[in-house]
């Protein structure tokens, strides 16, 4: 039977029939309306067909649809039919379960971190993932031939005079709240950052940090040491303990690394701390005087400290995570295990 014929009998068919029940209704929409439709061979049919009525044929089953539907729509508005489908409705029955999501186990510990520091008047700032040289590197006293570059493996978007990048550091957030705000400054600044790193259970090339700076006068490294105290205490428990381990950062000095006791084995010593009973946490230091002047701050009447955090790293000491690529995964089957984390 040639095509044009079929539409003519599949209208004839829709015209003619006369829907009594909601039986009937549900069959009809099957064969018309559902998922495996015979509208649908129809279509098939139609790119065999010679172009010179290909358009022509095309109107007449799209008008074969509308039909269809239009047929369907009158008897689904049928009194007795809707009556006819409630009474087949068994309403002592339990309700289905509705799955409900969760949140992603780095925003828990980011929004935990904020809240953390809230308490003690530390706003949030936030910044392009973009970002310029100046921003990026010199204005944190990276000077164009400072071997300290060479520290983190940057995506470069452009390279030149101009060089733009994605952002290795949140610090960079930071330069501009010290560019547009007089101190005293207190932020925090989390967000994403990127580094052209292989891929592992321990390094992506992509990970999240929180960092944290502190700016007004007579600040002093006991303010820092107290400040990250009170943070590990709230994160980990309130008998945690931290120490400082000096260390080097281009936009600090002095500098330290910050261990906290391992929260596992009660500072005693397993595989996680490395038989230490002390995990590392993140970096800090006093703001370098040069960062403070190339922002327009007076080094000379102004004094802060600034630490910097991967939420990743927090995360994995608080849910004991192994594989940093699991946060990236999309793992149902693991995001499922945070429902009961807030």
């Amino acid at each position: 039977m040639e095509l044009k014929d079929q539409i003519k009998d599949y209208q004839a068919e829709i015209s003619a029939a006369e829907i009594k029940d909601a039986t009937e209704l549900e069959a009809f929409r099957v064969k018309f309306l559902g998922s495996k439709n015979i509208l649908k061979d129809l279509y098939k049919e139609l790119k065999d067909a010679p172009n010179e009525i290909k358009k022509d044929l095309g109107q007449a089953i799209n008008a074969l649809k509308l039909s269809a539907e239009e047929k369907f729509s009158k008897g689904a508005k049928k009194k007795d039919f809707i009556q006819l489908g409630a009474k087949k409705l068994d309403y002592s029955r339990p309700a289905e379960e509705v799955a409900l999501g969760s949140r992603h186990p780095l925003s828990i510990i980011r929004n935990e971190i904020i809240e953390i520091f809230s308490r003690i008047g530390y706003t949030v700032s936030e910044g392009p993932e973009i970002e310029d040289d100046w921003h990026n590197f010199s204005a944190l006293n990276f000077p164009p031939e400072h071997p300290a570059r060479d520290m983190q493996d940057t995506f470069f978007i452009k390279k030149g005079d101009n060089e733009i990048a994605l952002r290795t550091h949140t610090s960079s957030v930071q330069v501009r709240v010290m560019e547009s705000q007089e101190p005293p400054i207190r932020t925090i600044s989390p967000g994403r950052v990127y580094r052209n790193e292989a891929i592992s259970a321990r390094a992506h090339c992509f990970f999240h940090q929180v960092e944290g700076l502190y700016i007004d006068k007579n600040v002093s490294f006991a303010d820092l040491k107290q400040t990250l105290l009170y943070f590990a205490r709230e994160m980990f428990g309130e008998k945690a303990q931290i120490r400082l381990r000096p260390s080097y950062f281009p936009f600090t000095e002095p500098s330290a690394e910050v261990d906290v006791s391992c929260t596992i084995c009660n500072s005693e010593g397993c595989n996680v701390c490395k038989y230490t009973g002390w995990l590392e946490i993140l970096g800090c230091g006093m703001v370098d005087p040069n960062v403070l002047e190339a922002s327009g701050i007076d080094s000379q009447k102004y004094s802060g400290f600034a630490f910097g955090m991967g939420i990743e790293r927090i995360a994995q000491l608080k849910f004991r995570v192994n594989d940093l690529r699991m946060y990236s995964e999309n793992d149902i089957r693991f995001l499922d295990q945070f429902k009961s984390a807030y």
